[in-house]
């Protein structure tokens, strides 16, 4: 199927990172965002455990060049490495509770654990990208064994990397059920779904059930440009879907990135049955939309990494979403490379700096709803 979304995120931005960094952190005013942690490795979700205490998937530090280096056939030359994790935030302190994790990098991003959610007190599953096929997944050697997995971790006091299991191979499926020649895979957006997990697997433009041996929920379509620029009218942009939620409803309610050209306006919050189908438009007129959260009163709120477009720059927002709607009111603004959320109360928590080059470059920052 279709190109996955750092695929195309690489070529936009590895030229505008520079410019992204010199943004420094979130845009803060009086009532604007307030840093909670830094020193992060391109964090990606985050998620409260049922105690409240804040984690985040790091998909980890830019890997220096070895022998686990290959060609890449859209990234170049890109590293394995496991050096992802799992870190728990709390009092500005960061404790990687999870490490050892796959994890790629190029030269302008890493790839590596995307979203985590916990299924017992101490116990999280979590997804773990690629961007390929079982070839692509092969090339990297042992330390590419899981990438394109859902996994889960026992978190145990008495074990810093916690105990880690591997449990469903979202590559393998993309391959056995792709309905083109471009199998790819790179599943980002986890949520529980009973005994098992639904994925939004970004690289196969699909929502994927682990249970009962995985199924495909629903498939996702190009998104046809409709503003003329580096490509014509009515170009077939990737879909992208990157994060899921269940509704109160029942329903999956899925974000989309679309791809390159990244056209403003141009990505729609999707609504899926629970069991499975066609999705149709929950709200659109979006914008590069990375993740979802829904808060305590059932509100919808969505983080866009780039509101204006990745081709102008990752410095996106936080807007809350209106269902039905194509104009959404923004919560906060100029967002430096955010992508995650998590809500808690009347706070949200993002991640920025979330495909910052520098080691460490990444933060949590928490903003008033």
């Amino acid at each position: 199927m279709s190109l996955n979304v750092y695929r195309r995120l690489l070529a936009a931005t590895g030229a505008l990172a520079l410019g992204a960094s010199l943004l420094g952190g979130s845009a803060a005013t009086a009532a604007g965002p307030e840093t909670v942690a830094t020193g992060l490795n391109s964090p990606r979700q985050l998620a409260f455990s049922p105690g409240g205490t804040l984690y985040v998937a790091e998909a980890g530090p830019f890997l220096t060049p070895d022998d686990s280096c290959v060609q890449h056939p859209e990234f170049g030359t890109t590293c394995a490495g496991l050096t992802g994790s799992l870190a728990k935030i709390s009092g500005g302190t960061v404790d990687r509770v999870v490490t050892g994790l796959p994890s790629l990098s190029s030269a302008a991003e890493s790839v590596g654990p995307f979203d985590l959610v916990f299924t017992g007190n101490n116990t999280v599953a979590f997804t773990i990208g690629l961007g390929g096929s079982p070839a692509i997944r092969d090339s990297f050697g042992k330390d590419g064994t899981h990438l394109g997995y859902v996994g889960s971790a026992t978190l145990n006091p008495n074990h810093k990397k916690g105990v880690v299991t591997y449990e469903f191979d979202t590559v393998a499926h993309e391959a056995a059920h792709d309905i083109d020649a471009d199998v790819d895979s790179n599943p980002t957006g986890l949520a529980r779904s009973g005994n098992g997990y639904v994925v939004a697997d970004s690289g196969g433009n699909t929502l994927v059930s682990t249970r009962k041996g995985g199924s495909t929920l629903a498939e996702f379509a190009p998104v046809a440009t409709t503003q003329p620029g580096p490509v014509p009218v009515g170009f077939p942009a990737d879909a992208v879907p990157t994060d899921v939620v269940q509704g109160k409803d029942g329903s999956w309610y899925v974000s989309q990135l679309v791809g390159f050209p990244f056209e403003k306006g141009s990505s729609t919050i999707w609504r899926v049955p629970a069991g499975g189908g066609t999705p149709t438009p929950y709200a659109t007129g979006l914008t590069n939309v990375t993740s979802l959260d829904i808060a305590s009163d059932g509100t919808l709120y969505a983080v866009e990494v780039a509101s204006d477009g990745l081709l102008s720059g990752p410095v996106g927002s936080l807007r809350k979403i209106v269902p039905g709607g194509s104009s959404h009111p923004l919560v906060a603004g100029g967002l430096n490379q955010p992508y995650g959320l998590a809500i808690d109360g009347s706070w949200a928590y993002v991640t920025t700096g979330t495909i910052a080059p520098a080691t460490g470059g990444g933060s949590v920052v928490r903003i008033r709803l």
